[in-house]
């Protein structure tokens, strides 16, 4: 098996498309037997799939990476752990003993406050070129800084986030990636008092659930599990240290399972948008 690393500086590079190397691992019952340094040969995102299957490699282990990158790797069999980061040998070590999570088309693998719609938002936080911030969305708004209220309904509608309820607009550079890609794409064309409705489907908003984002953990490898129950939502920590909301959606004597994706995952959004200001600045 041959294993794919975003490189640069001995670590895990963030942005798939954007590698300008990669270390490549040589595996054989689950032990490294080498590895070496291959270019990228300054392909983009759209031609890297194509690159890493020329090279005969099975799995990828990246930081971010966008939805298009994904779909290719997927459509040349190679199988995506998105969301690593530091020291490209020991993501690899961590992905072999089973304990590196994919995260799937995030972009910035980073899993925090940002995510919850419930407390500030609709960010996505995302910020490489190759996800939905970049030449996709089109408007006049584009790279400005715009002031927005909206109000967000399930297709039952039942609202799950208000900025009018919270009395604070939300603040964000369009285009930018910092939201989900179809509520960036309708503000990038509005006109300052304009208010508008949008209907996104899960791929225009926080994508599908992830299987791989389903994971179980010995109780006794984790402390303070004992104390959680079945729907409680928690705060695990990545390879990183960072915060990874997750809901525990199983549990037993000995072992707890995990459900990392994002609560509004699959789900499709309804939002009613109002344009208050966009600044150059």
């Amino acid at each position: 098996m041959k294993i794919a690393v975003t490189y640069e500086n001995g670590n895990v590079f963030q942005h798939f498309g954007h590698t300008e190397e990669f270390k490549v691992y040589d595996v054989e019952d689950g032990k490294i037997l080498g590895s070496q340094i291959i270019g990228s040969n300054g392909s983009g995102h759209g031609a890297l799939a194509g690159l890493l299957d020329g090279e005969g490699i099975d799995v990828l282990i990246c930081g971010g990476i966008g939805g298009g990158a994904q779909r290719a790797l997927e459509e040349h069999g190679i199988e995506l752990c998105a969301g690593a980061s530091g020291n490209t040998d020991e993501a690899v070590e961590a992905y072999l003993r089973g304990e590196l999570i994919n995260t799937g088309a995030n972009c910035d693998h980073h899993h925090g406050d940002d995510h919850s719609c419930g407390d500030g938002g609709c960010h996505d936080h995302h910020d490489c070129g190759d996800c939905h911030g970049g030449p996709g969305i089109q408007g006049p708004n584009v790279g400005k800084l715009c002031r927005v209220h909206y109000r967000g309904t399930l297709n039952d509608g039942t609202q799950f986030d208000s900025s009018y309820d919270r009395g604070s607009p939300l603040e964000f550079e369009c285009g930018a990636g910092m939201m989900i890609p179809g509520f960036d794409a309708a503000v990038a064309g509005m006109s300052v008092g304009e208010i508008v409705n949008v209907h996104l489907m899960p791929e225009e908003a926080f994508g599908y659930p992830d299987p791989y984002a389903v994971f179980s953990v010995e109780i006794a490898r984790m402390p303070g599990a004992d104390e959680v129950s079945v729907g409680q939502r928690v705060y695990l920590q990545d390879m990183s240290g960072r915060p990874m909301p997750a809901a525990v959606v199983a549990k037993d004597d000995t072992m707890i399972t995990f459900d990392a994706n994002h609560e509004m995952a699959g789900k499709e959004l309804n939002f009613q948008i109002e344009l208050l200001e966009v600044r150059s600045d």
